[in-house]
């Protein structure tokens, strides 16, 4: 009986120590994201800098035109969030296929600011983001659209329409100096998590939403330092990549 204790107070020990290593390796295991650009000019330096100083993550950032190759099966178990700042039009069936299947398979989707405005003549993309920027007039569903507008350097307030959102967790409506976007889509099952009153803007300028098993964020700050340089915006990119990874804490 006496060996039996001891082996049972052993065992008890390495399931201990075993799980706590488990857990241990949980806790600090990185959220992996795959930071696309490409097609519209941004401050480089100062935009990595953003995921640079997130000890949450490690990214790989590249060129819209390398991006084709990283939706492969393969090379899609690299990551776990795709983060979109480019700025293109051109997409092959292949592509959209192959981005459709990675969101299938549950990776998350974080928008950010002109990324709304690519592949115009993709509707499947429409669907996934949850809204669309109008480059040129448009007829989507029998509605005629206006083009969309914008307008640099507007110092306007942005409204927390959810603070019990994991992605607006802790942040309060806060002042903003960015650029605004003003007759954009923003489609019927989107869950608004921003607004803002400012007149050369749309209303709801951020939200969350689900396509097939991807969680999906569209942020619509951004356009440059002044924007990531507020501390609101960078928790609002942190918790966004965080949620749509599925690692809430």
């Amino acid at each position: 009986m006496k060996h039996l204790g001891r082996w049972l107070a052993l065992l008890t020990f390495v399931t201990i120590w075993v799980f706590g290593i488990h857990a241990a390796d949980q806790k600090t295991a990185k959220i992996r994201v795959l930071l696309v650009t490409g097609g519209h000019g941004f401050e480089t330096n100062q935009f990595f800098q953003l995921f640079e100083t997130n000890s949450e993550i490690t990214f790989r950032a590249v060129e819209h035109t390398n991006m084709a190759s990283r939706l492969k099966s393969d090379a899609a178990n690299e990551y776990d969030v795709i983060v979109l700042y480019d700025y293109w039009q051109d997409i092959t069936d292949d592509m959209k296929a192959a981005f459709v299947a990675r969101l299938k398979e549950g990776k998350g989707l974080v928008v950010l600011h002109h990324a709304i405005c690519s592949y115009q003549h993709w509707p499947e993309y429409r669907r996934i983001v949850g809204g669309r920027y109008y480059l040129k007039k448009d007829v989507v569903d029998g509605i005629e659209k206006e083009p969309s507008s914008y307008q640099h350097g507007r110092h306007f307030e942005i409204h927390v329409a959810d603070p019990q959102h994991p992605v607006t967790d802790g942040v309060h409506d806060f002042e903003i100096h960015d650029e605004t976007y003003k007759g954009f889509d923003c489609t019927a099952e989107v869950h608004p998590l921003l607004t803002t009153d400012d007149p050369e803007s749309s209303k709801v300028i951020g939200w969350s939403k689900t396509y097939e098993a991807s969680r999906v964020v569209f942020i619509q700050s951004g356009h440059d330092h002044y924007a990531w340089d507020n501390p609101n915006y960078q928790r609002l990119l942190r918790q966004a990549i965080r949620w749509t990874a599925r690692a809430e804490r």
